[in-house]
């Protein structure tokens, strides 16, 4: 599991590896059942502190991807179902106002489309 950190980056380091642990799962590099490393063993891999890696986790956990077991550490949880309505919602709510934003900074339909399916691309990749 390969997970880098950008200390000097605006998005802040829980935020980075709730994002990082995401993508692995997209990628099928972490699979439903699987075991992350514990808070502690993860924190001190990566050289950040223990509250960091538990905001982490807890995010995920909000969001249904991991649970967290308490003294059994955290599992990834089987995928959600793909057409269920809540997912699809959040979804939105999340892409709206990045789409929006991509518009505000002048990127047109066809760089938006294109740049979604290079990263989808990325992710998906075998």
């Amino acid at each position: 599991m390969h997970i880098q950190i950008e200390p000097a980056s605006d998005i802040p380091i829980y935020t980075q590896l709730a994002n990082q642990l995401i993508a692995l799962i997209a990628k099928k590099e972490l699979k439903p059942n699987d075991t992350l490393p514990s808070v502690r063993s993860l924190a001190a891999d990566l050289g950040v502190n223990m509250h960091t890696v538990n905001k982490a986790y807890h995010e995920l956990q909000q969001k249904g991807i991991i649970s967290v077991i308490p003294k059994s550490g955290a599992v990834i949880n089987p995928i959600p179902e793909v057409s269920s309505e809540s997912s699809r919602d959040r979804m939105r709510e999340t892409l709206h106002p990045l789409i929006a934003e991509s518009i505000v900074y002048g990127m047109s339909r066809d760089e938006i489309l294109s740049l979604a399916s290079s990263l989808i691309s990325e992710l998906t990749e075998e």
